[in-house]
């Protein structure tokens, strides 16, 4: 799917899934230090890398990016179970984060989890090669006549039945 010009495509996942959001904030100027806050050479990448070479552990895909990264997994039972398992690098990091800054406000992280039903999200692409939830799951093209409504066939279909 190198060639996306002309292309307008919709991403699809098999059943539910979870988006988790996961970002940092450097609050006092000191790069060196806030990298060694998120981890260093053992932080985000290392862990990335760790899910994506153990498809067993629920990572469905990520898309990189300043400020924040963007996850999709496959249940949130499989997130849990990362971010808890002494075995797998997160914990290790996230203990040793809360050591190192503790409440001086030095490097501020944040994260946001999103459940998400089959069938009710909604991801287009026009003329972009695989992204987000599109390198995740699987791209399909669209109709020219296909719309929101159609696409997010179980919120539609809720409201078309109030209407």
């Amino acid at each position: 799917m190198a060639q996306a010009a002309g292309q307008r495509m919709a991403a699809e996942i098999d059943g539910d899934f979870v988006v988790f959001l996961i970002g940092a904030r450097l609050n006092k100027f000191r790069l060196l230090q806030s990298l060694m806050d998120l981890g260093g050479r053992r932080g985000m990448k290392h862990m990335l890398d760790y899910l994506a070479a153990h498809p067993d552990k629920g990572l469905l895909g990520y898309q990189m990016g300043l400020p924040f990264i963007v996850q999709y997994w496959r249940s949130f039972e499989h997130l849990e179970a990362f971010a808890t398992d002494t075995s797998d690098p997160h914990l290790a990091v996230w203990r040793r984060y809360w050591r190192r800054v503790g409440k001086s406000g030095r490097t501020g992280i944040w994260h946001e989890t999103y459940l998400v039903r089959a069938g009710e999200y909604e991801a287009i692409y026009g003329n972009m090669p695989p992204f987000g939830l599109g390198k995740a799951g699987r791209l399909r093209p669209l109709s020219e006549s296909s719309t929101a409504r159609g696409r997010l066939k179980a919120a539609g279909s809720a409201t078309d039945a109030a209407v």
